[in-house]
């Protein structure tokens, strides 16, 4: 690649490389926030840029290769001038050992190091025009104008065996519920017709503020998911939650989502079914996991879960893994993601003995993928001739072909919906809408016609008014991304 231009240039360009979760994504969005409120422009490629930030991930081995790999291709395209932040980054001796010629080593959250570093290799303007620009003008997204991530909390308080987010992201910290109300708003004012909230565990919210109050809007809003999820439910956007593990006020979440506050989605990370693999795992027990789920679909027949397994924890024995089977077919989850056990540097779970084969573990997890298939399967088929509701997402080849997501599914992990409207339906309502009318962020209404083993096909028959029920602001051009 080429050389960098010269940072004595009037435009300061930094590159971005954005990788790990959701949550490490709206980091990046802040210092991507920071960067343009102070005068920076984002380069789209390397050769564009003066620096170079990598946001990194360290959860498991493979996400930390990734990083690494990330780093050293910044590296190679800018001769050093790389700035290192994220997960990884609380790790700086793993970083200096594959790459000792990184200019800067931050941790994950720290926005001010991030730009600290910057101004170093990048003096910044001292324009006032554009030193002191309002950062609420300058909000940069790395999602689609229409969808949002919404963090309520960082780090976590538990002491899952195979897990280091403490060690690297620290013990719960929430949010006030005013400072994430007044973001929440801002955001669907702008656009936004779906917010995800994300915590790393969501459920436990405001538990570290002993669920204080704050103002919003002259209203007292404590601190618990409860009360911020129905006031995130006033703003007349599809509010997603992911991340909640299942404690007993989750019932009356499920609540919100029978009286549409919520969309009737839930996103509870189980990892496994077999007591004895859960007490390793230091995780809940199964009794209680397949009880809340038949209450949750008591409350909210509609309701639709998700989960996350383990398969090939150390210990577990082809009993424990007949339990996670037989408990997929009592539970029938709508939405599975399934992993194979990756050992995690100084996770507890890397000292246990008892270690399962690699080729038992790919063999367990493709009987569990199996089971499971069958089980998305005729839930996706019970869909067809239903008329659900769908966010548009792209456009796809031709036009009048498009793509989007019903309520059931999140972005990037879930199913898609694919749909045609104007002269490639066959229907005459989907037809009396001209190819084209529909635009990315608008919410339809689509007669489901058939299915595949992961997603819905079916005509738009009807383009649905959206109006958000806060203030609208009319974003600047070209602050988006």
């Amino acid at each position: 690649m080429n050389q960098l231009k010269s940072s004595s240039q009037d435009i300061k360009k930094v590159g971005f490389v954005s990788l790990g979760c959701p949550k490490a994504l709206v980091d990046s969005e802040r210092i991507l926030t920071r960067l343009r409120s102070e005068g920076y422009q984002i380069a789209q490629t390397y050769d564009d840029a003066d620096t170079v930030v990598v946001n990194t991930c360290g959860f498991i081995s493979p996400a930390v290769e990734e990083s690494l790999d990330a780093i050293g291709e910044a590296l190679d395209a800018t001769g050093g001038r790389v700035i290192v932040t994220g997960c990884l980054g609380e790790r700086p001796e793993t970083v200096k050992e594959r790459h000792p010629h990184v200019h800067a080593i931050t941790g994950s959250e720290d926005v001010d190091g991030v730009m600290n570093a910057i101004h170093e290799l990048l003096p910044p303007d001292k324009n006032p025009f554009t030193s002191l620009m309002p950062e609420a003008e300058v909000d940069v997204k790395l999602t689609p104008r229409h969808y949002s991530y919404l963090k309520i909390a960082e780090g976590c308080n538990h002491t899952c065996s195979f897990c280091i987010i403490p060690k690297l992201r620290g013990k719960q910290v929430s949010r006030d519920s005013a400072d994430i109300l007044s973001e929440a708003w801002r955001l669907v004012a702008t656009g936004t017709k779906e917010l995800l909230v994300i915590a790393q565990d969501t459920s436990a919210y405001g538990v570290d503020l002993r669920h204080r109050n704050s103002t919003f809007r002259g209203e007292e809003i404590p601190a618990h998911l409860v009360d911020l999820a129905r006031k995130l439910g006033e703003t007349g956007a599809w509010v997603r939650l992911h991340y909640v593990y299942p404690y007993p006020h989750v019932d009356k979440l499920v609540e919100l989502m029978a009286e549409g506050f919520l969309l009737p989605y839930l996103d509870v990370p189980l990892q496994h079914a077999s007591p004895a693999v859960l007490r390793r795992m230091r995780r809940p027990g199964p009794s209680q996991q397949l009880e809340a789920i038949q209450r949750w679909r008591a409350i909210c027949p509609e309701i639709v879960l998700r989960s996350t397994f383990i398969v090939g924890f150390p210990g577990e024995t082809e009993a424990d893994f007949e339990a996670l089977l037989t408990f997929l077919e009592q539970a029938q989850l709508d939405r599975v993601g399934c992993f194979t056990y990756s050992e995690v540097e100084e996770a507890d779970a890397t000292h246990f003995g008892d270690l399962v084969p690699e080729a038992v573990k790919q063999e367990r997890y493709e009987r569990f993928m199996a089971v499971q298939q069958a089980i998305s399967t005729a839930k996706l088929q019970a869909r067809v001739g239903q008329v659900l509701d769908v966010i548009i997402d792209d456009y796809n080849d031709e036009p009048g072909q498009l793509i989007g997501r019903s309520k059931a599914d999140a972005p990037g992990i879930d199913g898609q919906v694919f749909c045609v409207h104007g002269e490639l339906a066959e229907s005459k309502a989907a037809r009396a809408i001209a190819a084209g009318s529909v635009k990315i962020g608008d919410i339809v209404r689509v007669q489901i016609e058939a299915t595949d083993e992961y997603d819905l096909f079916g005509e738009v028959i009807e383009v649905l008014p959206w109006q958000p029920k806060v203030p609208q602001i009319r974003p600047r051009h070209g602050h988006a991304h």
